[in-house]
């Protein structure tokens, strides 16, 4: 089994996303030793943005990374991604990510009535989405439905979101929310797979 950890975090090791893709990772590790992981760091190793040059595969090196992050997802039957949550959305490095993945004829097509159809389904996707306040009931959350969106246009329908609400309200409320989080992956994860 094969397990695409994908972080976006500029936060570092001040993460809450990070830890929380960490510790989901660590947890199917333990559930299956033979796990093959391979590791994405968007914040390190940032792509570029989608370009008409990027369309145009007028940049070999370019070209040659886009290659190589569809071939990692592809290959991948779990993906795990820490999302944290910046000014209501994703960070623009996992945007150009998921730009990525879109591709027709790779991760979904059209079919004769002009509707998708996705092409990249039988994946479990895990994102570890951290917040600074309260957003998942207030409607401005346009990070886990456009998650939702994106992989379910890919074919995934294996989606499934731990959160860590309220991080910069107060230290207590971030190590509550962070606790129920790991709590999370400890008792529902291991079993999802």
């Amino acid at each position: 089994m094969k397990l695409l950890h994908v972080d976006s975090s500029i936060l570092g090791q001040q993460s809450a996303s990070r830890e929380l893709s960490a510790a989901i990772v660590a947890t199917r590790r333990i559930s299956d030793p033979a796990l093959e992981v391979t590791y994405r760091d968007l914040a390190q190793a940032p792509l570029p943005h989608l370009s008409a040059g990027s369309l145009a595969q007028a940049d070999a090196a370019e070209a040659a990374a886009a290659a190589e992050v569809m071939r990692e997802f592809l290959e991948a039957d779990i993906v795990v991604v820490g999302a944290p949550m910046y000014n209501f959305a994703i960070p623009s490095t996992l945007k150009a990510w998921i730009d990525r993945l879109a591709v027709a004829g790779k991760t979904f097509r059209y079919n004769e009535q002009g509707m998708a159809e996705g092409l990249a389904g039988g994946k479990q996707v895990i994102v570890a989405s951290s917040r600074g306040g309260f957003h998942q009931s207030s409607g401005m959350d346009f990070q886990e439905p456009y998650l939702r969106h994106m992989f379910g246009f890919m074919g995934i329908t294996d989606v499934q979101f731990v959160r860590a609400e309220g991080l910069a309200v107060s230290p207590e409320q971030r190590g509550k929310a962070l606790a129920e989080a790991h709590g999370l992956i400890r008792t529902a994860l291991p079993m999802a797979a």
